[in-house]
């Protein structure tokens, strides 16, 4: 099935999925973070709809074709296995008249969008970044997908600092370019080049320049050409020149060797990954630049570009001539106007802020024994030798809990959580940064070993609400496991664990518990309770 199954503050998808929170959404549709009800991880679910839900109605061959496009996409996905690639895990599938879910890893770090709030990045981190994305972007055209859409919200931070590219949703297939409708130019208008506004279909090198701008933008702190509306920012990359940046050195040059408006006269991505390893590697050696042509582009190629020796400069010189929006076609203002309804994100932000992600979104994706309950540890930064317990078998008990929540408050230091689970040996928690409502950092306690802070850290999202444990009756959690024992119906299970949910405004979800249990034939089940331990709702396995 296609459609989430619905219940009083719960939807699951094609009964496994259960959504948690919107983690942000555009004009393709909306991303949930999900909890996997069988493989017990955490993942990220995209619900691929158009702006306008009715279309299906009065425009049935291009709700067609938008599902086709994206089964194209996350099919042609699914078969890159890159680190810089977002992983896709399933597609969900209702057929005709239906639109697709995709489920992908959840990736922990936050957005390059949420660390740009953050301030500028120094060149050599943004050439680091840039060379991720870059690696993603050439494995997809290697496959035959143009991503269309690279900006800060689409680029996603592991743990460690390494980007991710997700959002391939509005992402052109080669040999598939009949499932695009005419005039139908898709993208942020900030970071789309000029070929694509003006109407045509673009190639790989198109994907560079929305990579060289978002670079730009990351460094210098502004974006160049963004003016107060969204036509005036279509006008101006169709016709100014692109002014030099002022605060990226070397890495100036570089970006400004891209930011040309004929494709032909962008460097290879060959090319840009050597002169970005020289930029993130701190030499400022002279490189092979890019010779670009005078001619500003007008729709078609203008020439090869010629290599030439020398130091990063030939993007200062060269500019393109203004007079450019004379070249636009009417069919071109169209597309230009077709943008408002089919992809400034929600909120009308054309910052590059929207997208999959969405404002303070903990985003997509990881591998993190937090979420996925994983019986492996995150690295420990330090550990606390006062709240071993080298005597309990199980944490799963009302002394074992407190013992836990205990020592996870004295070491952190904090008494409020954004998230908490309980297995038989370890207990994971998200702990708010004090002072503020949304930020966290990650602790595992563990039986004998004690408290290990993680290296994950994150922002709260979609609604979520930070708590505290003191309104919980622990005493109930055994009364509990035995019930959900006789009533889930989950034969032999081998892996329990009780969560907190936390308060979420968005669904209207009230603080409570739930206990789950499953086997090694995948049976999943679980009851939800109040804090003091009163059973709302039992969900037992299917037999």
């Amino acid at each position: 099935m296609s459609e989430a199954d619905e219940g009083p503050g719960r939807r699951v998808v094609d009964g496994r999925f259960e959504l948690e929170a919107r983690l942000g959404g555009g004009g393709m549709g909306t991303v949930w973070r999900a909890r996997d009800l069988v493989l017990h991880r955490m993942v990220a679910v995209k619900e691929v709809r158009p702006p306008d839900r009715d279309l299906a109605e009065y425009d049935p061959d291009s709700a067609r074709m938008l599902r086709e496009r994206v089964l194209r996409e996350a099919r042609a996905l699914a078969r890159i296995d890159h680190p810089n690639v977002v992983t896709i895990h399933h597609i969900v599938d209702g057929g005709e008249g239906t639109y697709p879910w995709i489920v992908m890893e959840l990736v922990s770090g936050g957005s390059l969008a949420d660390r740009l709030a953050q301030g500028p990045m120094p060149p050599a981190e943004a050439a680091r970044i840039g060379r991720g994305v870059l690696a993603a972007l050439a494995a997809a055209h290697e496959a035959g997908i143009q991503h269309r859409d690279v900006k800060p919200a689409n680029v996603l931070l592991r743990s460690d600092g390494r980007p991710v590219l997700t959002d391939f949703g509005i992402a052109a297939i080669r040999e598939t370019t009949s499932l695009t409708a005419t005039g139908s130019i898709i993208g942020t208008p900030d970071f789309m080049a000029p070929e694509r506004i003006s109407g045509h279909e673009g190639g790989a090198a198109s994907d560079l320049w929305s990579l060289a701008m978002m670079l730009y933008t990351a460094v210098e702190g502004h974006h160049p050409l963004r003016r107060g509306s969204t036509l005036a920012t279509l006008a101006a990359v169709l016709n100014e020149s692109v002014p030099p940046p002022v605060r990226s050195g070397a890495l100036g040059d570089v970006l400004m060797s891209v930011l040309v408006r004929d494709p032909a006269a962008r460097p290879s991505s060959a090319l840009l990954d050597r002169w970005l390893a020289e930029i993130e590697s701190g030499r400022g050696d002279p490189v092979t630049a890019w010779h670009q042509p005078t001619t500003p582009f007008v729709g078609a190629p203008a020439g090869t570009g010629q290599p030439v020796t020398s130091p990063v400069r030939a993007g200062r010189g060269n500019r393109p001539r203004p007079g450019f929006l004379l070249g636009v076609t009417g069919t071109s203002v169209a597309s230009a106007m077709l943008l408002m309804w089919w992809l400034l994100p929600s909120g009308g932000d054309s910052g590059g802020s929207g997208g999959t992600t969405g404002t303070g979104a903990s985003s997509f994706a990881s591998s993190a024994p937090e979420s996925t309950g994983s019986p492996a540890a995150a690295p420990a930064a330090r550990q606390s030798k006062d709240t071993k317990d080298t005597t309990a078998t199980t944490l799963l008990t009302s002394d074992g809990i407190r013992t836990a929540i205990k020592a996870l408050q004295q070491e952190s230091g904090r008494d409020r959580f954004g998230d908490f689970t309980v297995y038989d040996d370890f207990a994971s928690a998200e702990m708010m940064v004090n002072g503020s409502d949304s930020k966290y950092d990650t602790y595992t306690y563990r039986l004998g070993t004690g408290v290990e802070k993680g290296i994950i850290k994150g922002t709260l999202a979609g609604g979520d609400q930070p708590f505290d444990l003191d309104g919980f009756d622990w005493n109930k959690v055994p009364k509990l496991l035995e019930e959900a024992r006789k009533k889930l119906n989950v034969d032999h299970p081998n892996t329990r664990y009780v969560l907190v949910r936390q308060p979420n405004d968005t669904f209207g979800t009230p603080l409570g518990m739930a206990i789950y249990l499953s086997n090694e034939y995948s049976q999943s089940g679980y009851l939800d309770a109040t804090p003091k331990g009163k059973v709302t709702r039992v969900m037992p396995a299917e037999n």
